[in-house]
């Protein structure tokens, strides 16, 4: 284990809170590694704030900054999506990113139905949330259910979400930066239409960049699977925070004035790519207190 861990901070999905993290932050704080759940605009305790591409970027760079101004980033869903465009604005920012389920492109032909969907959903008596509550108690454990709802749900948010979030190019904000990058999906997300390409322009900067597939789960892969999510994200802040303490000085504030470019160092000293799970960290053992009861066989 390395001597300084590199924070984490962890990005929640639409309609969630930051309370959707409280297992990885629990296995986070077990290993000895920092971490910081940010919360977006009109969610949770900033519930009524307008949600905006900017304003939700602007979150997470505080919640960096927060944590000493350099971290790797985890994001879900909506979380992974803004994650990559943070890390695009503010490459010196990002020791590392874990992105997960988001692996389809905000300008697919499907959003302009999601979003006359989601209008005439918020427009309901209740806004939506007695089909919410069906939908979590259908796809959820009632542990799992209990942290995505503990901040409240953001019924009224959708919209204003899908609206703002095709003003990011996921592909292009990939090639921005050359800090490493894990692509995590549930086996069974729908959101996965886009993997390989998002891999791929995730490499093309000279990053490494891996893909993993967390089998069993589905879409909400941290609530699904969270010890095996957990280890995926305890393996990555082990190995950036290896790289980071290679990492020479940097010569410029992190921000947006950062290069990116200097932090391309040693190749991974493990593969999850390709339907290969990562199952195994050098953390783990600083975690034994959380996750000793919960780990699976190695796969």
């Amino acid at each position: 284990m390395t001597a300084r861990m590199t924070p984490v901070v962890l990005v929640h999905g639409s309609r969630t809170s930051r309370t959707m993290w409280r297992r990885q932050l629990a296995t986070l704080d077990a290993a000895g590694v920092p971490a910081h759940a940010v919360e977006l605009p009109g969610h949770g305790s900033r519930r009524g704030e307008p949600f905006t591409l900017d304003g939700a970027v602007d979150a997470i760079h505080e919640g960096v900054q927060g944590v000493g101004g350099r971290a790797l980033v985890v994001g879900l869903s909506l979380g992974g999506y803004l994650a990559i465009e943070h890390r695009a604005r503010y490459p010196g920012e990002s020791a590392g990113l874990v992105a997960a389920s988001c692996c389809t492109a905000p300008t697919t032909w499907l959003r302009g139905a999601w979003l006359l969907l989601a209008r005439w959903i918020e427009s309901w008596p209740d806004g939506g949330a007695r089909l919410n509550d069906a939908f979590v108690r259908r796809m959820l454990t009632a542990e799992a259910a209990r942290d995505a709802g503990a901040g409240g749900f953001a019924l009224d948010v959708m919209s204003a979400v899908l609206r703002e979030v095709v003003l990011s190019d996921t592909l292009t904000a990939l090639a921005a930066a050359d800090s490493p990058v894990w692509i995590v999906n549930g086996r069974y997300d729908h959101f996965r239409g886009h993997e390989r390409a998002v891999l791929a322009a995730a490499r093309s900067s000279g990053a490494d960049a891996r893909l993993v597939i967390v089998p069993h789960a589905r879409h909400l892969v941290s609530l699904d699977a969270p010890v095996a999510f957990g280890r995926v994200v305890l393996e990555a802040a082990e190995e950036v925070s290896r790289r980071e303490e290679r990492r020479p000085a940097p010569s410029t504030e992190p921000g947006r004035q950062s290069s990116g470019r200097s932090h391309a160092l040693a190749p991974p000293t493990s593969a999850a790519e390709f339907g290969t799970m990562t199952t195994s960290s050098p953390s783990r053992a600083r975690a034994e207190a959380v996750m000793r009861r919960e780990l699976p066989p190695p796969m």
